[in-house]
């Protein structure tokens, strides 16, 4: 099993020159291309299905921001089309494909290479299956985008993303990043998991061919994935309430909830959204010049997934800052705390209109364990490191906790 470090990223969003929210990503490091491997910085992304990295023909703002990928320097690479048949050297034209994420967009080309989880340096590269032998590297079809748009990728550390969504999300199987680990059966178990710290100052962490029993408080509980086809890691949700009250919402046992490590919020059916709002919302007494809203009590959401329940506190959902609502008549001021929730519409696309998204506030608060076999969620709750641990693991943190306190996060949804 190999262990990534995830380092996490605070992007403060403005208005009026004031710092009201904060963008978060969680990132590790990837090697792409032999003998002299690139390293990338990616998010590991269940929400969708591809991998890519920027292009060293990408000259635009957005791409010059981050590490690029050198087609010329790697000896491993074959340029391919669509199909995966090779390009010759000497051709003018090249097979492109546009891939939408929540909220952005890429251009690319594609490559046949070699990406690992760790370095391998060769001192050359005379026998071209020589990376078989390292259990965290697979040879994919990847996209090298030549187009990057500014949002989301222009403020962000991190270089690219590996998609790790079910096959049904890639263009083709070989386009598949744990798809082709598993055809290569090299890895321990077809299972990936993950932990996200609750500390800024502890790494977070993903584990490639197995789950990390040492991040667990308890046992694993499983939910079926449901429409795999889909390519989404999505579970039925038998039931939501809130404050110990049952939403009529998902009484119909229709609602889904898809799994994403790439989006930073828990996301809502959209037409439900505003209800659902009113019910997090807590009224705070006096006018406070300072409150976090993590810290004040509020009801708890609890989600049905069929056998168990995992459920989220105000400490999970709420935005940090508080509103203040000025009354015209009165002139009177009533600090309010809300939740910070993403509209969903997946209606829009065809999808099923009574679909959450659990993102980040629930990868945080459960250890997720992804089983590409299966093809179930397990969830335990996450067991957080002792201060003690907390310190000794903060040596290796090279990023370190944000020089601003977080405000409300917003999505960065990948």
């Amino acid at each position: 099993m190999a262990t990534v470090r995830l380092d996490k990223q605070y992007v403060p969003l403005q208005r009026g020159g004031k710092v009201i929210a904060h963008k978060t990503a969680y990132f590790g490091s990837i090697y792409v291309g032999l003998p002299h491997p690139q390293r990338f910085s990616v998010v590991f992304d269940t929400g969708s299905g591809h991998l890519f990295v920027p292009s060293s023909a990408c000259a635009s703002p957005t791409c010059l921001k981050h590490k690029r990928y050198n087609r010329h320097a790697s000896l491993s690479a074959v340029d391919i089309d669509h199909s995966g048949a090779e390009v010759k050297g000497d051709a003018t034209e090249r097979d492109q494909v546009s891939i939408a994420y929540g909220t952005g967009e890429i251009l690319g080309e594609f490559v046949h290479e070699v990406v690992c989880l760790s370095e391998h340096r060769e001192s050359s590269y005379e026998n071209h299956s020589s990376w078989k032998q390292h259990a965290d590297c697979v040879k994919l079809r990847a996209i090298t985008a030549s187009e990057m748009t500014e949002e989301p990728f222009i403020n962000f550390a991190f270089d690219g993303v590996v998609g790790l969504g079910l096959g049904a999300l890639a263009v083709d199987p070989e386009f598949s990043y744990f798809g082709q680990l598993a055809k290569a059966g090299m890895l321990p178990e077809l299972r990936f998991g993950f932990f996200l710290s609750m500390q800024d100052s502890v790494p977070s962490e993903i584990s490639i061919g197995g789950h990390d029993e040492r991040r667990m408080s308890g046992e694993l509980r499983w939910a079926e994935v449901v429409q795999p086809e889909l390519g989404y890691w999505q579970v039925n949700i038998k039931g939501v309430k809130i404050g110990g009250v049952a939403l009529p919402l998902c009484e119909t046992g229709k609602c889904v909830g898809i799994v994403d490590s790439g989006t930073s919020l828990v996301g809502v059916p959209s037409k439900s959204i505003r209800d659902i709002h009113w019910k997090l919302a807590r009224k705070i007494s006096g006018d406070p010049s300072q409150v976090d809203c993590r810290h004040v009590g509020g009801p708890e959401v609890v989600i049905d997934l069929g056998g168990f329940e995992i459920s989220l506190g105000a400490e999970d959902y709420s935005r940090p800052t508080a509103m203040r609502v000025e009354s015209n008549s009165s002139g009177q001021v009533q600090v309010v705390c809300r939740a910070s929730l993403l509209p969903v519409d997946m209606a829009a696309d065809g999808g099923n209109p009574l679909t959450w998204i659990l993102g980040e506030p629930v990868l945080r608060k459960y250890y997720t364990a992804f089983d590409w076999h299966k093809q179930e969620i397990g969830f335990a709750l996450s067991k957080q490191p002792s201060p003690s641990e907390a310190i000794e693991e903060n040596t290796h943190n090279v990023l370190g906790a944000p020089s601003t306190i977080p405000q409300a996060p917003v999505s960065l949804q990948i």
